[in-house]
């Protein structure tokens, strides 16, 4: 089992450990490169959980051992030969339509994640170059997947996690485009998820079956997360270009958060922190449908 480091020190000089190398090798269903995923390593104080943001994603803080650290570098499997990214339970099992798609599509995904990060490199311990990368790649991946894999809410999260991990580049480098990436997959995040919840109520692609729908890994807000966050990226990134068309989509979006309101009451299943986020989400389109002069019969 390999190690890797964090990027923090300790009185020894020894870097503290921070991440793994599975025992077991992952082989490539597409070049048939066998290569060992990098896991980060629990407890002895490594996450210290924050705050949750509207977006449902986990924030924590940087110990004074390990530093920062960002879970979800080390989420998406990715092959370091071809750049072929999934999350690790479709990995191995996505049908041969969708591999060879994926493997002819090879020198696009390479051309395209190198204009970003030159220097980009799976098979050394990952940065948040490889982090951010890692869903950039996901998401062109699965642009190329079969419907019965759900691959569009799985464009979304792959997108919003994308934009959480280049707004975090932009912090560090302002003098980057990353903001600007982290912008542009936003407004990808909101397509998608609105994409995905249209495509579930009409029956062509089906989203309510899948096990986890994150956002985040820390937590798995369910379906019901879906639809908030379907309705908050509309209200963050949705467009404004023509009132009519902002205000029926926000009305929409108003009705689905009274309708999670309604469940919560009667179950006990329905996570807090969610509700408190819907309902000062729901409260928001309230006032700006008002302050729009927009009135809608109940």
């Amino acid at each position: 089992m390999g190690l890797s480091k964090a990027a923090g020190s300790e009185k020894n000089g020894k870097a503290p450990v921070l991440t793994f190398y599975a025992k077991d090798q992952t082989e490539c269903p597409i070049c048939n490169t066998k290569f060992k995923r990098e896991e980060l390593m629990s407890g002895g104080g490594r996450l210290i959980a924050g705050e949750l943001t509207d977006e449902l994603r986990r924030l924590y803080e940087p110990s004074v051992k390990y530093g920062e650290i960002f879970p979800l570098v080390y989420t998406m499997t990715v092959c370091p030969k071809c750049h072929y990214a999934a999350f690790p339970q479709d990995f191995c099992v996505l049908d041969k339509e969708s591999l060879n798609k994926i493997y002819e599509r090879m020198k696009e995904r390479f051309d395209s994640v190198k204009s970003l990060f030159p220097n980009i490199n799976y098979s050394q311990a990952r940065t948040l170059n490889e982090g951010a990368a890692s869903y950039y790649l996901a998401l062109l991946c699965y642009d190329l997947v079969e419907p019965k894999y759900s691959p569009t809410i799985k464009k979304g999260v792959c997108s919003l996690r994308g934009a959480w991990m280049f707004g975090e580049l932009g912090k560090k480098f302002p003098e980057e485009n990353y903001a600007y990436v982290s912008n542009l997959l936003y407004r990808k995040a909101m397509f998608f998820y609105r994409h995905a919840v249209e495509l579930e109520t009409s029956g062509k692609e089906m989203i309510a079956n899948l096990k986890a729908f994150g956002p985040d890994i820390d937590k798995n807000f369910g379906y019901d997360g879906v639809l908030y966050l379907s309705a908050l990226l509309e209200v963050k990134y949705g467009s404004k270009a023509d009132p009519e068309v902002r205000t029926a989509r926000l009305a929409y979006h108003r009705r689905s958060l009274a309708r999670m309101f309604g469940l919560g009451k009667s179950s006990k299943n329905k996570p807090g922190p969610l509700l408190e986020h819907a309902r000062a989400l729901y409260e928001g389109i309230v006032k700006e449908m008002d302050d729009s002069g927009f009135n809608e019969e109940s």
